[in-house]
């Protein structure tokens, strides 16, 4: 489901790498400043490296990964770079560019402390070919201060909550109060590598037979459940083999119970209301055979699914539209089971969009909300008596889970919430093994 903005980005700059050698470090720094900078301006990190890689197709693969991986880990690691250039910098730096090189270089210098005179030299170089302010002189400067001063920058960054912990302060203080037991390895875990997973289609191919082959590549795989497959490490999905033949998906292993909790059968007429990117819509129709409709807002996500049906051999019907106005899309034929994964602030996946933590405000979590009782109050007439709707987001916030589902229960005398393993909503806290997900499943009364 599509996470919108929390705020209106500033008009988009073509990005302007400097003519630096297109494998040397410097180019990799110049270029992940480019996508920090595109976020500090309000937009997401995939548009920012989109920009990127069309403006730059010949940047070899290397290159590109090198650039991923400085651009995610810098924003992983929200509030220390922020925190270290408020103490080193007299002024504020009004060139945004500038700013987002500094970031990217302190990220690098903290987590390769062995390269530091390598680093140091690559960032003022990417700096002195970018003439954007002539700052060649400062660049160098802060990084030499901030390498002199590092035992005293480590101490102040273990007193600062934002820095220690790399999230706002606002958020860090509404964990802490939501989850008193649970809110450090909330936040650890927001701050960690992903995890990757993946889910056999068993229409083509046995789940031994795939972590067979994906053995003999030398990718180690662990069963999860009685699809999923958790990579020991992970690997560009495109290497590995099998996935172009559709004999599996890339899916987070918290994402994928949501299709086994909807319970579809064969010939129920199934709605997945905000489907894109389509893994969901897809685990419905390996587990069933089903009529199934999938919508999605946004005309370009609605083609990812398409996309993704195909390539696994599957079949639905896939239409662009607000599943608030149902009166553009409905056919009247109530359905059977309705999957509402709403767009939420997308809490409990910001290891894999860490830009989420620079663009998220207090307020958006009460936006989503009102999105997200939109959605529901729209779907529940099209709901057939004796019909299932689970009700997923992938946030943490109550605000947008438990507390969410229970207004919309208290204002439907037909809605009667089921229980998931026992209790009456499933909240999987983000961890080592999947992502932070909410599960609600109603049944709608005869």
């Amino acid at each position: 489901m599509p996470k919108p903005p929390s705020r209106p980005p500033r008009p988009a700059r073509p990005p302007a790498l400097p003519p630096l050698a297109p494998d040397s470090l410097a180019l990799a720094l110049a270029a992940a400043a480019e996508a920090v900078a595109a976020v500090r301006a309000g937009r997401s990190l995939n548009d920012g490296l989109a920009a990127l890689w069309q403006a730059y197709p010949e940047l070899p693969a290397p290159q590109r990964g090198a650039v991923m991986d400085l651009a995610y880990g810098t924003l992983r690691d929200f509030g220390r770079g922020d925190t270290v250039l408020r103490r080193l910098l007299q002024n504020p730096l009004t060139e945004e560019h500038n700013h987002a090189l500094l970031l990217v270089a302190w990220h690098r210098l903290e987590t390769r402390p062995d390269q530091a005179h390598t680093i140091v030299d690559q960032t003022v170089e990417a700096s002195a070919r970018i003439a954007r302010g002539g700052l060649k002189g400062l660049v160098n400067g802060v990084l030499r201060n901030a390498l002199r001063q590092r035992d005293t920058l480590a101490a102040a960054l273990e007193r600062d909550d934002e820095a220690r912990l790399r999230h706002p302060q606002w958020w860090i203080t509404r964990l802490r109060k939501q989850f008193p037991q649970d809110w450090e390895a909330i936040l650890a875990a927001g701050n960690q590598h992903p995890p990757m997973s993946l889910r056999v289609n068993p229409r083509r191919a046995a789940r031994e037979e795939v972590a067979a082959r994906l053995a003999e590549a030398g990718h180690i795989t662990r069963p999860l459940g009685e699809q999923g497959l958790a990579m020991e490490r992970p690997a560009p999905v495109a290497a590995l083999p099998g996935f172009a033949e559709g004999l599996f998906s890339v899916q987070d292993w918290g994402a994928q119970q949501a299709a086994p909790q909807l319970d579809a059968r064969p010939g129920m007429r199934v709605l997945d209301a905000c489907s894109a990117p389509g893994g969901k819509t897809a685990h419905l129709l390996e587990l069933a055979d089903c009529e199934l409709l999938a919508l999605d807002a946004d005309a370009q996500r609605a083609t990812r699914v398409s996309d993704n049906l195909q390539r696994l051999g599957l079949r639905a019907t896939v239409r662009a539209a607000d599943a608030r106005r149902a009166a553009d899309w409905w056919d009247g034929r109530p359905f059977d089971r309705i999957l509402a994964d709403v767009p939420c602030s997308a809490s409990g996946v910001v290891r894999r969009h860490p830009d989420i933590k620079w663009l998220r405000r207090p307020e958006d979590i009460g936006s989503f909300a009102t999105i997200q009782a939109e959605i529901l109050e729209a779907l529940w007439p099209l709901l057939g008596p004796g019909g299932k709707m689970l009700y997923v987001t992938c946030s943490v916030f109550p605000e947008e889970n438990s507390l969410q589902v229970a207004r919309f229960a208290a204002r439907h005398a037909d809605c009667v919430r089921l229980p998931l393993g026992g209790a009456l909503e499933r909240s999987m806290l983000p961890n080592a093994d999947h992502d932070g997900f909410y599960y609600a499943l109603l049944e709608k009364q005869s």
